[in-house]
């Protein structure tokens, strides 16, 4: 319960009374960094908008054009409906793939970057900065980058893809072992377990629900960056969309993003179905 000099503390602010409780819910000089954040947002839009020299005249006209296409996208066409079917293999082939090679080396990089398990602090600090280096840089540059050395197609995609999920998991797996008590630790080293036996003895068990969670939602993106790369030439439904539209076969377009919104969807349902799992 809050008494009178507290409130007298929390003045300006606009107290809301509950059962014996009060809670500050404004105070203008408390809440400051948030409105100069919002007020920078906002100018950086401004800035933006005058910097892009948009015509919004030709935006204007172009709108309805934009209402047709769509129009003519939902005139769903099945020609080479077959093809598209196998593109949308190649790209579930690609994000499980990465995913794949991303979990076991994101693993084994993740338990050396862990502060609980790695023998030697520098090299902890020096993965962590380079989970942190390869998840800034966008997972299209890196396709681009691996494009221009292995060439067009699949495989490209499945190692600049790679790339990002492995230090997504990298990150992912030292916050998760860090997480796990000391003592547990502790215990089982003092019974003369070594560092390996303690990986797979303590860490790797008690980590299970979160690497299970992370892994299906992992997926999910994995589906979602190995369609739009397609585009770049990383091969699957993404490329077969551009072709669609590059020679205005927007029915054959409307009918792949469709097909890939469904497995989007189904994806998204069983991923649900596994946290609520996990969970339970």
């Amino acid at each position: 319960m809050y008494s009178d000099d507290d409130e007298a503390v929390l003045e300006p602010a606009v107290l809301v009374r509950g059962r014996g409780a009060a809670i500050a819910v404004a105070d203008f000089r408390r809440d400051l960094p948030v409105y100069v954040f919002f007020a920078a947002l906002a100018a950086l839009a401004a800035l933006s908008l005058v910097r892009l020299h948009l015509d919004w005249g030709r935006v204007a006209e172009r709108l309805p054009r934009l209402g047709q296409v769509f129009y003519e996208m939902a005139h769903f066409s099945t020609e080479r409906f077959g093809l598209t079917l196998l593109s949308l293999a190649e790209t579930v082939g690609v994000s499980l793939l990465a995913l794949i090679y991303g979990l076991l080396i994101g693993m084994t990089l993740g338990a050396l970057a862990a502060e609980n398990l790695c023998p030697w602090r520098p090299l902890s600090v020096f993965l962590k900065c380079a989970f942190a280096f390869v998840r800034a840089v966008p997972t299209p540059v890196w396709v681009l980058l691996v494009l221009a050395s292995m060439g067009f197609g699949m495989p490209s995609g499945i190692v600049g893809l790679g790339f990002h999920v492995t230090a997504f998991f990298g990150k992912v797996f030292a916050q998760i072992f860090e997480e796990v008590p000391a003592g547990t630790i502790e215990a089982l080293r003092a019974s003369g377990a070594n560092r390996v036996q303690v990986f797979f003895g303590a860490l790797l068990p008690s980590s299970l629900s979160g690497i299970i969670a992370w892994t299906a939602l992992r997926f999910e993106t994995n589906y979602v960056e190995a369609a739009i790369l397609g585009m770049v030439g990383a091969g699957g439904v993404g490329y077969t969309i551009l072709a669609a539209m590059s020679s205005y076969k927007l029915g054959r377009a409307g009918l792949a993003v469709l097909v890939v919104f469904a497995f989007a969807l189904l994806i998204e349902l069983v991923s649900t179905r596994i946290k609520a799992a996990v969970k339970v």
